[in-house]
């Protein structure tokens, strides 16, 4: 008997840049009338026991999930986002690759610091370290140091005025490549999905592109159903999936309070993925690992 219910399987609790501790995600989740979540949290799988645990316990059904950062560099466009759902967050190889996102986050970490003491706007280390509860630091932490010590008056202005590309705060992460980030998940048991495909600033025409050149490298799926999206460009979305034979994914990239109008499963009120999308990409999962080579 097919399970049918709405899904978020793009999410964000505290182990990253979100303000949920994955228990708490999974409270909301069954608050919300989901029947199931993936958490997909910024280069880590830390959270992971504990959001699997929480669902056993209040009944929801958990998809261990993650969000890696891979260089790209085209199109104006320097880095990409993957999502890997539905692995074996024990698979041997996550411990390597964790410790090297620890290593190039750290180096990127004290440069920051550095570049934003030298223009006027002295922070340490420890401060940023402080607000991240002894999680994964990100740029989301030096904002929240920033706004702390009144040198910016609203939190967006972290980002405009100094910790995007190009402002004088901002670092440029050590990103492995796409292929690498595909094989991690692969190797894992996992399907891997382009994120939020549209805010790459990409013309559809580009986007293509990156399909062509992501589908060979083994890239499975491609979101299409996401909180800012227009009803065109979710309907633009399903025709690159359908031309590539990409599986449609979707969630709603709740981070809590740090972005405040999004809300778990139904994003901005636009959201309403059926179950059926994953459970399509379980059955590719399943092929996958009686033949790795399709």
């Amino acid at each position: 008997m097919k399970k049918s219910g709405i899904i978020d399987l793009h999410t964000h609790s505290y182990f990253s840049d979100g303000t949920f501790s994955p228990e708490e995600l999974i409270l909301l989740a069954k608050e919300q009338g989901l029947c199931a979540v993936a958490l997909t949290d910024h280069d880590t799988i830390k959270g992971l026991e504990e959001f699997i645990i929480a669902g056993k316990k209040h009944g929801i059904e958990t998809i261990p999930g993650i969000e890696l950062a891979a260089q790209w560099g085209r199109f104006h466009q320097p880095e990409l986002h993957i999502v890997g759902l539905g692995f074996d967050p024990k698979a041997a190889i996550w411990a390597e690759q964790m410790e090297s996102f620890v290593q190039n986050r750290t180096i990127r970490n004290i440069k920051m610091v550095e570049q934003l003491t030298q223009i006027g706007l002295p922070i340490t280390l420890e401060e940023v370290t402080e607000n991240a509860g002894g999680e994964i630091v990100t740029r989301a932490h030096f904002a929240n140091v920033l706004l702390k010590k009144g040198y910016i008056r609203i939190r967006d202005e972290a980002f405009s005025k100094y910790l995007t590309q190009g402002r004088p705060g901002y670092v440029a992460k050590v990103l492995p490549t796409p292929t690498s980030c595909i094989q991690t998940i692969h190797s894992a048991g996992g399907i891997s999905i382009l994120a939020h495909p549209t805010l790459y600033n990409l013309a559809q025409d580009q986007l293509d592109a990156l399909c062509q050149e992501l589908v060979p490298l083994g890239l499975d799926g491609i979101e299409c159903f996401y909180s800012t999206f227009s009803p065109s460009q979710r309907k633009n979305m399903m025709k690159l999936a359908k031309k590539h034979h990409l599986y449609p994914s979707g969630g709603s990239d709740f981070h809590g309070k740090n972005k405040p109008l999004i809300r778990l499963g139904s994003g901005r009120g636009n959201l309403a993925i059926p179950y059926s999308l994953w459970e399509n990409m379980q059955t590719h999962m399943k092929a996958l690992k009686e033949n790795p080579f399709l």
